[in-house]
């Protein structure tokens, strides 16, 4: 059974470690969500913070490194493997609130986001 770890970039995304994701353009599957406010290339916790600004009424929203299946440098432009909806719809993220990395959220994000590839094991 292959293995999917959702808080890695996937090595096809073209992703480059060390590059500043911070202001390149998130696009769903169904069109852009917002811009990133924030990332993190550490190893076994790579995620995005994005801000959506008024899409979902200024919300930000954290979305783990594998949910990305593209990243265009030159356009500078992230494609994710979700809807807006989906999106919408994940554990709320409040950046003056939440640590981002400290366990229970991380298990929350990763709770949502996980059953989306269809039971490939994490």
């Amino acid at each position: 059974m292959s293995s999917i770890d959702i808080w890695e970039f996937r090595s096809t995304s073209g992703q480059v470690p060390g590059t500043d994701l911070v202001d390149f353009h998130v696009e769903a599957t169904d069109g852009p969500i917002g811009k990133v406010d924030k990332h993190s290339d550490e190893v076994g916790s790579q995620y995005l913070v994005v801000d959506t600004g008024p899409w979902i009424f200024g919300k930000h929203v954290l979305l783990p490194a594998g949910t990305v299946v593209r990243v265009d440098q030159e356009d500078k432009r992230i494609y994710v493997d979700r809807t807006k909806d989906e999106i919408k719809n994940g554990p709320e993220f409040d950046k003056d609130k939440h640590q981002d990395t400290d366990a229970g959220s991380r298990e929350a994000y990763g709770s949502y986001y996980s059953p989306f590839y269809g039971g490939l094991t994490f």
